[in-house]
């Protein structure tokens, strides 16, 4: 597992103001390990964001690459994780764009930095795999088509 990093952005900021001007985030960032209730593992690159007061964020000293004990977690849940934007952290099937769903209850994920190295992940398995598969297909027949209206 990766050591948890302090990103900057685009423009090479490491402290982000956030909506109201006395609260901000830094941008965190882990490559690690997963492995999937089905067995697979793969390398993957977590992100989360690092909230407080732009006083203390400031105070902490954080420049791009400093690392951060503890790691980024992922949690999965049946219920909104944000009460403002209910639909901010629904669950995607990657490009599909399909909503992972447990009948037609959707997912919702977010992750977060833990100074904890005994947090563990909370994963929720989708069972709309069929949708996703069909969406999936039709992406690639569209694909395919539109590469051979080009050539």
């Amino acid at each position: 597992m990766g050591k948890v990093k302090v990103r900057a952005d685009e423009t090479g900021n490491i402290i982000n103001v956030s909506a109201n001007p006395e609260y901000g985030f830094i941008r965190l960032q882990q490559k690690t390990l997963q492995i999937s209730e089905k067995g697979w593992l793969k390398s993957v690159t977590r992100y989360a964001l690092l909230h407080g007061k732009m006083e203390d964020l400031v105070e902490s000293g954080y420049t791009k690459d400093t690392e951060l004990p503890g790691k980024i977690i992922v949690v999965e849940s049946l219920t909104p994780l944000n009460d403002k934007n209910p639909d901010k952290d629904l669950k995607v099937a990657g490009s599909t764009k399909v909503i992972c769903r447990i009948d037609d209850q959707p997912i919702y994920r977010q992750t977060y930095y833990t100074a904890n190295p005994e947090a563990c992940d909370i994963l929720i398995s989708h069972n709309n795999s069929d949708e996703i598969k069909e969406v999936m297909n039709a992406q690639r027949e569209i694909s395919e088509l539109t590469e051979e209206i080009t050539f």
